[in-house]
C-alpha cells in the first residue's frame, strides 16, 4: 500500500509545502525584543566605630557575606584603618536585605555597628 501524507493538525507557516510555495514575504512575522537594561548595583558599606570588638565585624562578614574567615579579617582591618569599606556589590534588593540583616544582628548584641548602601 502506498504510503500517503495526510493533513495535520500541527501546521508551519511558510513551509516549503505551502500552495504559494513558500515564497510569500506577508507569512515571515520577525519579532525584535526590546533592549533591557541591567538593574543597578549597589554597594554595601560598613562603618567603622570605637565599639563594636574586631572578632564580631570578622563574624558578620563571614556569617552575611559569606567570606572566608582570612578575607573577612582584611576587610575588618580596612574598615578599622579607614574607617569604612565595601563589602559587597548587589542588587538593590539584595544590598537591602543584606543592611538589615547586619544591622539587626548588630542590634541584637548590642553592638553600634553600622551598615548602609550606596549606588554604585
Amino acid at each position: 500500500m502506498p504510503h500517503t501524507i495526510t493533513e495535520s493538525p500541527f501546521r508551519l507557516a511558510n513551509t516549503p509545502f505551502d500552495d504559494d510555495g513558500g515564497n510569500s514575504d506577508s507569512d515571515i512575522v520577525v519579532q525584535t525584543k526590546p533592549k533591557t537594561k541591567r538593574p543597578p548595583l549597589y554597594k554595601v558599606l560598613l562603618l567603622n566605630d570605637d565599639y563594636t570588638p574586631m572578632e564580631f565585624v570578622v563574624h558578620v562578614l563571614e556569617r552575611f557575606f559569606g567570606m572566608t574567615h582570612a578575607e573577612a579579617f582584611e576587610i575588618m582591618l580596612t574598615v578599622h584603618k579607614k574607617g569604612v569599606a565595601v563589602v559587597g556589590v548587589f542588587s538593590h534588593e539584595i544590598a537591602e536585605t543584606k543592611v538589615g540583616q547586619v544591622m539587626d544582628f548588630a542590634r541584637r548584641h548590642q553592638h553600634p555597628l553600622q551598615c548602609t548602601m550606596e549606588k554604585e
